[in-house]
């Protein structure tokens, strides 16, 4: 399974939201800027997690976006299956109720080892949080003087 660009901008997103929580809504121009991603493209990104519960939306001139449950709660497998759909390296083993599995699918070996990755694949990005992430990314990556990061 390779990622496309909105499973890891959206990722990007979500951890700059993560950031600062707690802080109030951020506007999404902030996050496009300190992320160098496009604002246009955000938005489009930024709106299926709203509609799948991941961010809330808050107008005005305070505005902006921020985590509609606490970066603990959220997985790296929850934004990924919203962006990117389900977590699947080839369509026999992806579940959803319309899957075409082939004739073979009960004695394919490699059907096997498809399940066997997604199912790694799944395990992995439902146990990592963006609180995870965020303290991973302490680790690797010092806060300067100013309070930015360094990368």
């Amino acid at each position: 399974m390779k990622l496309s660009t909105k499973g890891r901008y959206g990722m990007r997103a979500m951890l700059a939201l993560a950031r600062r929580y707690g802080e109030g809504p951020i506007p999404l121009k902030e996050v496009a800027k300190t992320e160098s991603l496009s604002e246009a493209y955000l938005e489009q990104l930024v709106s299926e997690l709203r509609k799948a519960g991941l961010v809330r939306s808050v107008r005005g001139a305070q505005g902006g976006y921020l985590l509609a449950k606490k970066p603990a709660v959220i997985t790296a497998g929850d934004i990924i299956r919203v962006l990117e759909g389900p977590i699947g390296p080839v369509q026999c083993v992806v579940d959803l109720p319309d899957t075409e599995i082939c004739d073979c699918a009960e004695s394919c070996v490699e059907r096997l080892l498809w399940q066997r990755l997604r199912d790694s694949m799944a395990q992995v990005l439902d146990s990592i949080t963006l609180a995870d992430l965020m303290a991973e990314e302490k680790k690797l990556s010092p806060i300067s003087d100013t309070g930015d990061r360094e990368c």
